[in-house]
């Protein structure tokens, strides 16, 4: 079985992101930019998010009507400002958002995740970058175990041994890790460590930028443009 301590790799930074999370999808691409920008190797993993635990949880017909909700006021009013937020910064990009219709459940594909990272690790960026696009595309049911046999088919990546993968190792990797997370003080995506130091939300790259830039000229301020 494979192991994750949650705060220590091999690798300059280790990056957790989920799925689910509109944030971390606009956080990805200028995290992959540190790569080339950098010369460094980046440890990617799934952090998978019970957000009904905080922020309740609710679904939506295709005329995006609630259909069924169990939210306090305060509650719905965090997420219509998260979604229009993160919809606000991806229009900078270009990248299309749509709401999800519910709060899905993120770990079939977080072991799916896994999968590629372990035996097929040079397939990982485009698997993330294909499951992001699709699925806030409302075109991805990352619950279902043919439509991730399907993505992993159509990535070229063998799903020969990826049931057995969810049922075994790969499944219990992942809810160990899990399990290590928030006690190890990581609780959200997208999150940074780097030097053991923990960094929470895409606002922080500029921050993670300057410590791989090895700590030149004045440490940034929180804001920064276009996600560089």
């Amino acid at each position: 079985m494979s192991r994750y301590d949650p705060r220590r790799s091999d690798a300059r930074l280790i990056v957790y992101l989920d799925v689910k999370s509109p944030y971390a999808y606009l956080a990805k691409d200028p995290t992959k930019q540190l790569i080339q920008d950098f010369n460094i190797s980046i440890d990617w993993r799934p952090l998978t998010l019970n957000i009904p635990s905080f922020l309740g949880s609710a679904k939506v017909d295709d005329r995006g009507e609630v259909v069924e909700s169990k939210r306090t006021p305060r509650q719905w009013s965090s997420v219509r400002y998260s979604y229009m937020d993160a919809k606000r910064y991806a229009r900078i990009n270009d990248i299309k958002i749509y709401g999800p219709r519910k709060i899905w459940d993120t770990r079939l594909i977080h072991i799916a995740f896994l999968y590629v990272k372990e035996r097929f690790s040079d397939q990982l960026l485009p698997f993330l970058d294909y499951v992001y696009e699709r699925f806030w595309l409302r075109d991805l049911d990352v619950e279902s175990l043919e439509v991730v046999h399907d993505v992993l088919n159509d990535l070229g990546i063998s799903a020969k041994n990826f049931d057995a993968y969810v049922e075994g190792e790969g499944g219990q990797s992942h809810d160990l890790l899990q399990s290590e997370l928030h006690p190890a003080g990581i609780f959200g995506v997208p999150s940074y460590l780097i030097d053991d130091e923990l960094f929470f939300g895409r606002e922080n790259l500029p921050y993670v930028r300057w410590i791989l830039g090895g700590r030149q000229g004045p440490p940034p301020d929180m804001a920064y443009e276009r996600f560089t």
